[in-house]
């Protein structure tokens, strides 16, 4: 039975030991896990604050794409906006200057049908001029007659 007694105590005493040092390792590690805790939320709240420092630079970088490509853009309707009154210009003035030929060789065509117009009166008016005076003349050469043979 002693030996029983020794070999309970000896349990009773490795039961107790064990016990009493789960307490104090237990409330040990509770501080700790806090402190683990805190220093997670902490991380935590540090790596929130860095995300959001990127999704602010993020932003700022899509801004300033955007605001490059909207640049980029107006740049290019500004470019085709100037090629398309340079290339307006220039058909107004092939327009305008073949306007001012065909203005010339009308005026040329208007010019020589006038001084044909102009010569083909005159030559009429002188045919008819002489005409006249022809029929005039053998007119007073009849009547010339007529006279003289009346009195004769």
């Amino acid at each position: 039975m002693v030996n029983q007694r020794q070999q309970t105590n000896k349990v009773v005493e490795k039961t107790e030991e064990p016990a009493t040092e789960l307490v104090p390792e237990t409330l040990n590690e509770t501080p700790a896990g806090l402190d683990e805790v805190l220093g997670r939320a902490e991380m935590a709240y540090t790596a929130y604050l860095e995300a959001q420092r990127k999704v602010a630079a993020a932003y700022k970088e899509q801004e300033r794409q955007e605001d490059k490509v909207y640049k980029e853009i107006e740049q290019q309707a500004n470019n085709a906006c100037e090629t398309t009154i340079e290339q307006a210009l220039k058909v107004r003035e092939k327009t305008e200057h073949e306007a001012e030929e065909a203005y010339k060789k009308a005026r040329e065509k208007a010019e020589e049908v006038y001084q044909e117009s102009l010569k083909q009166a005159l030559r009429v008016r002188r045919e008819t001029i002489d005409q006249a005076f022809e029929t005039s003349r053998e007119t007073s050469e009849k009547l010339w007659k007529i006279f003289q043979q009346g009195k004769a």
